[in-house]
């Protein structure tokens, strides 16, 4: 299992967080924990999936937002 956090610029309300939540089912339909917070700028989730800086700068960058990075923790 990997933890992700994504720092992300441009989400400004709830619905953007909803916005997120959603572009990471869709890269990801198993992920768990899945959360974002506009106020704290990250987006996160838990998969058994591996997936690089691009593949998640895409999925965010689709949504109209901007990726700052990623931090990736293996548990």
């Amino acid at each position: 299992m990997t933890e992700y956090i994504m720092h992300i610029d441009g989400m400004m309300c709830g619905m953007c967080e909803s916005h997120m939540n959603d572009a990471i089912r869709k890269l990801d339909p198993k992920a768990k924990k899945v959360s974002s917070s506009h106020r704290k700028g990250i987006s996160k989730f838990r998969s058994e999936q591996s997936f690089d800086e691009a593949a998640l700068r895409t999925a965010v960058e689709a949504t109209g937002y901007h990726f700052n990075g990623v931090d990736i923790t293996e548990l």
